[in-house]
């Protein structure tokens, strides 16, 4: 017993100096969260924000946040105005992290919301842009990191080459979409660039943001359009009430579709990692969609 007691008290400072040695990173959401996950491997600790199936437009952070930022060698967030909250919060905690934007180098979408142009933030659904994400993150953590150079390296290429399989699946299977079944109504407008990457028309009651609430003569507009536009199948999304979407479709003939995933991953299942999530989208799609 007095042997095993000794052998532990070896190895506990061991194991804890390993965890303290990794690179601290924190994340913003979920979906970057398994992205930088993919990349940083066994190298990084990270601590993620937004959690799965939680909407990010509307987070609050959280005290821990804070302490988190202050732990943190890099932090990693969306950019394109997606989590104002942590910038204000990474001001306030005057954290010396290094920020960087996972997005920089994408080509923004823009809408006009209330005569105002502004980005759409949710970029990683063209996964050409995914490819700029990893990118970003992956020299991200060779500049903090270069120790690990190689490995980051390695651990980006083998997951890129997962994004350009997915890549040549969604390209076959929405291209092979009726003509008449390209229009799709979602809850809020997340999926503007899938729709723009292969010709389908995402319409939705809520803009860019889940936080301003829709008006009853723009969901009777939407419900008109429906009508008018014979679109085939609304679709839930995960991280939104599912009641309005049911009214919608209920009062333009649309039947529900199934649940998409937008700004989150899943707590569990298929789409808990970002490239399920991309699959799992792909699939309900087609399978609403794919027939006449």
């Amino acid at each position: 017993m007095r042997a095993l007691l000794v052998l532990f008290s070896v190895l506990l400072p061991l194991s804890f100096a390993t965890a303290q040695d990794k690179l601290q990173v924190v994340t913003s959401f979920s979906i970057l969260a398994d992205m930088t996950q993919q990349v940083g491997g066994e190298h990084i600790q990270l601590s993620n924000m937004v959690g799965p199936d939680a909407d990010a437009h509307t987070y609050e952070p959280s005290p821990d946040d804070a302490k988190a930022l202050l732990k943190a060698r890099v932090i990693i967030k969306n950019g394109l105005g997606f989590e104002p909250w942590l910038d204000r919060l990474v001001a306030s905690t005057e954290t010396p992290a290094t920020v960087v934007t996972a997005s920089k180098g994408v080509i923004a979408r823009t809408l006009d919301e209330d005569g105002e142009k502004i980005p759409d933030p949710h970029a990683w659904h063209n996964l050409a842009n995914a490819e700029i994400y990893i990118s970003n993150i992956t020299q991200a953590l060779i500049t903090a990191d270069p120790a690990n150079k190689a490995d980051y390296q390695r651990n980006s290429q083998a997951y890129l080459q997962k994004i350009y399989r997915l890549l040549a699946e969604a390209k076959a299977n929405f291209a092979a979409l009726p003509a008449g079944n390209r229009r799709i109504v979602t809850s809020h407008d997340a999926f503007g660039y899938l729709g723009q990457a292969y010709g389908i028309d995402f319409m939705a009651p809520q803009g860019l943001s889940t936080e301003r609430e829709p008006s009853a003569a723009e969901v009777a507009a939407l419900i008109t359009q429906i009508r008018q536009a014979h679109v085939k199948a609304v679709f839930i999304e995960n991280i939104k009430d599912a009641r309005l979407l049911k009214q919608i479709a209920e009062e333009s003939g649309a039947h529900i579709g199934g649940t998409l995933y937008s700004d989150a991953l899943a707590a569990k299942g298929p789409a808990s990692t970002f490239i399920g999530l991309f699959e799992y989208n792909l699939n309900t799609l087609s399978d609403a969609l794919g027939t006449p």
